[in-house]
């Protein structure tokens, strides 16, 4: 197998050309900050904490961030700051671990903290200095996101206490002389309030990076460099009818137009429909040569017996694979495989830019491909995260419709039957999720959640119905309502509209007795966002 770099970097020129560097001390919102970066229109790149000097020489940031992580400054193996970081003289920002090893690198003191603090907090403004200047007044307070055991006890030589809460007396510090600034609360999650304004003052005006990052320039650059690596080879790519192969398929034909041939597999674990959308917008609308391939037998058959998530995600992949190498030995002139691989599947595969985090997920995009195919691999959103795809998505001319659909996982129904993969599961999960989504979109709660869907449980319950007795399958419904796609809560639907849902179901579906709605706190493992 060929092997992809845990994360890789656009060309530095351009929008890239003012850049960020984030280097990751393992904390679980790391994503979150390059993400706000960007929302800024500031470019920005997730690395490892003990990345190495020359790279982050080369790298030439505008400015670094330094982001949390869940060890303590003390412990023998602690990550720590490397000296090129200071050394560079460019801003810095450290942000809860990031402020504290940042402390302890110039001379402070870090210490466990009297009471820990994980939650919302109050926090007090105590200075005005260039990194809250026009966003906070001194003695303002403002609700916070802390998720810290430790605190700054002492500060380092030229520092000044800028915020403060009732555990964290130096809750942020400031170092103007050298741009230089510490912040034990989270400013990227939505919980903290003028989080994002935070974060934009940084970039924008301490590091000054103009914001170029925007949605046409983002395009305008990759197109130059598909161009540039694609030449006259034919590009084929696996269309999936999901957000990200459908801003690729847009993405590649803004580029090289006629050079594409996108291949859209029917694999029997799609939804309801979707492969007469999937042709209708893209082959009938767009122009882009799609070959439909059916091999539901296919890859059922290769699923027969297999319960376990991960075994079918992989089988999954394994099948795409073969139908893409038979469909590139048919056509000439074949260089390349495109995938819609993204920023976030390339690092929770890796278990984040650090090596050190629990692997979320092991992407069916990502990893490579077998040598025997010869053909390269093309990735032209793999720097992107979800939010950037979808606004470039519109930009291209796709339907918002389409372009802000839920998510959907690349093995389809296979991760959303539970247990064994068969067709009439399939079939009957198919129908019953499409009830349910359409009555989302008809009571205008659609947009409201950020994923919905119905998921085949393989057991089976007694209903009544008329006069009979039924011994059927049961379906969930899950709905979830997220900002960021790493936490999310369980979305409060009426009463009303799920009772509506499910005697649809019941009595639409031949075969399913009995419809749950799942409310527990997070999505279960084999379940994906996508």
């Amino acid at each position: 197998m060929q092997t992809q770099p845990a994360v890789s970097a656009v060309t530095q020129s351009g929008a890239a050309e003012q850049r960020v560097l984030i280097l990751d001390f393992g904390s679980q919102y790391t994503q979150l900050i390059a993400r706000r970066v960007r929302e800024a229109g500031v470019y920005s790149e997730i690395h490892p904490w003990d990345a190495e000097p020359d790279f982050i020489r080369r790298f030439d940031p505008a400015g670094i961030i330094l982001s949390g992580g869940p060890e303590s400054v003390g412990d023998t193996a602690a990550p720590q700051v490397q000296p090129v970081v200071l050394d560079l003289g460019v801003p810095i920002l450290g942000v809860c671990y990031g402020m504290q090893v940042l402390s302890a690198a110039l001379g402070g003191r870090v210490v466990p903290a009297t009471e820990r603090e994980f939650g919302y907090a109050k926090v007090e403004v105590l200075a005005d200095v260039d990194l809250f200047h026009g966003i906070l007044e001194v003695g303002e307070a403002l609700n916070v996101w802390m998720s810290h055991g430790d605190r700054v006890e002492a500060l380092p030589p030229g520092f000044t206490a800028v915020a403060s809460t009732d555990n964290a007396p130096l809750a942020a510090m400031a170092n103007t002389e050298r741009h230089i600034y510490g912040l034990q609360f989270h400013p990227e999650v939505t919980h903290t309030d003028k989080g994002q304004a935070i974060i934009e003052r940084f970039v924008g005006s301490v590091c000054g990076c103009p914001a170029v990052w925007t949605p046409r320039n983002i395009i305008a650059e990759h197109v130059a460099d598909i161009r540039a690596q694609v030449g006259s080879d034919r590009v084929l790519l696996g269309l999936s009818g999901g957000v990200d192969s459908s801003v690729v398929a847009a993405l590649l034909h803004e580029a090289i137009g006629d050079q594409l041939v996108c291949v859209f597999v029917d694999n029997g674990l799609l939804r309801l429909n979707e492969g007469d959308q999937v042709m209708d917008t893209f082959a009938r609308h767009m122009g882009i040569r799609v070959l439909r391939v059916d091999a539901e037998r296919e890859f059922l058959d290769a699923l027969a017996g297999v319960a376990d998530p991960e075994e079918k995600r992989k089988i999954i992949g394994r099948k795409f694979i073969d139908v893409f190498e038979r469909q590139a030995k048919a056509l000439d002139n074949t260089g390349w495989l495109a995938q819609g691989t993204i920023y976030p599947d390339v690092i929770e595969s890796a278990g984040s830019a650090t090596g050190k985090a629990h692997v979320i997920k092991s992407h069916h995009n990502v990893g490579g491909l077998p040598e025997r195919m010869h053909l390269k691999l093309l990735e032209p959103l793999r720097d992107l995260f979800k939010d950037e795809v979808r606004r470039i998505g519109v930009e291209l001319g796709l339907a918002p419709v389409l372009v802000y659909r839920h998510p959907f996982p690349g093995p389809g129904l296979g991760v959303r039957i539970l247990g064994e993969v068969r067709r009439e599961f399939a079939e009957l999960l198919r129908r019953a999720d499409d009830i349910f989504i359409s009555e989302l979109r008809s009571a205008g709660l659609y947009d409201q959640v950020s994923q919905a869907f119905a998921v085949f449980l393989p057991v089976r319950s007694v209903g009544v119905m008329g006069d009979g007795r039924r011994y059927e399958y049961v379906v969930a419904l899950r709905a979830v309502e997220t900002v960021d796609f790493m936490t999310a809560r369980w979305a409060h639907l009426p009463y009303d509209f799920l009772d509506r849902v499910s005697r649809r179901i019941i009595n639409e579906v031949d075969g399913i007795s009995r419809v749950t709605y799942d409310i527990s706190g997070k999505p279960p493992a084999t379940i994906e966002w996508e």
